[in-house]
């Protein structure tokens, strides 16, 4: 026994054995994380809990948990999501499972989701198309509803391209105009052919303006269809139809239109714009500005940490300049990314975005052009805090590359520059790589 110990065979399987005991656990955590995100996406059903004081509360079933009463004793409860928020005030209620006197799933009760208050849950009664009434009763208002929705979702897209591309589009013209006006008057150009051709191209630009504003007016007079849903409590709750994104009465839901509804849902969440303070919606705009961030850093940090570590590793002598380098690289490594960010927002913010506002934009101050925040100065920020990795990464690298390939490389003739060309940065790309990989996941996380 003592001789099988002395030969380091139980260290070998136990640190196999912690191994994949941290891989399992990293595997469940991931797997735990995917089913409970994954999940929420998936059409859930509504359900009517009548209480015992005769009060009845509908919505979906979204946790469970046992809460202790006074007294001590422990006692189940649910957190029921019974939306509505503009007209109860709040999303989630908890209930008492001892106060329930009847659970039911009551088919027509649908889940309304709005551009703003969030779900609506309630029975749809009728449609209505100005003071007319459209349909009445559960089923035919809800086939009037599903058939009106598509083109009310595709005014309401319109509405939107209109207020964002075209109007958008015709205020920035203005403002450069007006700064150029504003530019020329600085410069004491009152008079001028430039000034008269500025005059008349905001002229026109207020004419085309006018022309959208009109457009714009006459399709939101054209959104007069409202649809009439009864709430939980007895009161009825109009909403017009531009106002609703999708409608489902999940409880008539077969798998597959659940599973069409959870696609479109997952897809809505990684293609499109948050909602109501980022807690409706999708993330794209996060993702977007992620990858673009990461990518311009990249770009930034990549040459400029090679390049300082080839410096350091093939052409610096060693004495106090190098090795006050290497210090301040290894320093800059453990510095915490808040001080980064600090330092980013005082310096490339509002010291050289600053600068370029009061040099080359003058006439929109107070109003910063590059002196606010954005994605060129995040990324310069992330290549500060990462280009330390890709020094070291690339380092070790140069280090791991043997003498004699750069000795065979001068034998042969080369120069210095050809043999780091040639012969060294060939060797020490993966090291290189190594080093980016790492930077863009830190940058990522932070």
């Amino acid at each position: 026994m003592k001789r099988f110990f002395k030969s380091g065979e139980p260290f070998i399987w136990l640190t196999g054995g912690g191994l994949a005991v941290s891989l399992i656990m990293v595997l469940g955590l991931v797997l735990l994380i995917l089913v409970n995100g994954l999940g929420f996406f998936w059409p859930r059903a509504v359900v009517r809990l009548t209480l015992a004081d005769g009060a009845a509360v509908l919505g979906e079933v979204a946790d469970h948990e046992t809460a202790p009463l006074p007294a001590g004793v422990p006692q189940l409860r649910s957190e029921i999501k019974r939306g509505n928020r503009d007209i109860y005030g709040n999303d989630f209620v908890w209930i008492e499972a001892a106060s329930i006197v009847r659970r039911e799933l009551p088919p027509d009760a649908a889940v309304i989701e709005r551009r703003e208050w969030g779900n609506l849950y309630g029975v749809v009664r009728a449609v209505r198309e100005g003071e007319m009434t459209r349909a009445e009763g559960s089923d035919q208002a809800w086939a009037e509803f599903q058939a009106r929705l598509p083109e009310a979702a595709r005014v309401a897209r319109a509405i939107r391209r209109i207020e964002k591309s075209e109007i958008g589009a015709i205020s920035y013209a203005e403002d450069r105009l007006r700064r150029r006006m504003k530019r020329l008057a600085r410069a004491g150009v009152r008079d001028s052919p430039e000034v008269g051709r500025i005059v008349e191209q905001l002229a026109f630009l207020e004419e085309k303006f006018a022309k959208e504003q009109t457009r714009l007016r006459a399709l939101r007079e054209s959104l007069t269809s409202t649809v009439v849903v009864s709430v939980e409590g007895g009161a009825d709750k109009e909403l017009p139809l531009a106002d609703v994104i999708r409608a489902y009465r999940p409880n008539r839901m077969g798998l597959f239109s659940k599973a069409g509804l959870y696609a479109a849902k997952l897809w809505e969440f990684v293609s499109g714009d948050p909602r109501e303070s980022n807690t409706e919606g999708g993330v794209f705009p996060a993702i977007f500005g992620t990858v673009m961030m990461v990518l311009i850093m990249s770009v930034l940090v990549t040459p400029l940490g090679v390049l300082a570590a080839l410096y350091l590793r093939e052409y610096a002598r060693p004495g106090p300049f190098v090795s006050a380098v290497r210090i301040a690289v290894n320093n800059l490594a453990g510095v915490p990314s808040i001080v980064f960010g600090v330092f980013g927002v005082g310096f490339f913010i509002y010291f050289v975005g600053g600068s370029i506002d009061r040099a080359f934009f003058p006439e929109s101050l107070p109003t910063p052009t590059f002196g606010t925040g954005g994605i060129l100065w995040a990324s310069l920020t992330l290549a500060l805090m990462t280009v330390p990795v890709v020094i070291v990464a690339t380092e070790e690298g140069l280090a791991a590359i043997p003498r004699g390939m750069r000795d065979a490389s001068l034998a042969l003739g080369a120069t210095k520059f050809e043999t780091t060309w040639r012969v060294v940065l060939p060797s020490v790309l993966p090291s290189m790589l190594t080093g980016l990989i790492l930077a863009m996941a830190r940058a990522a996380g932070e």
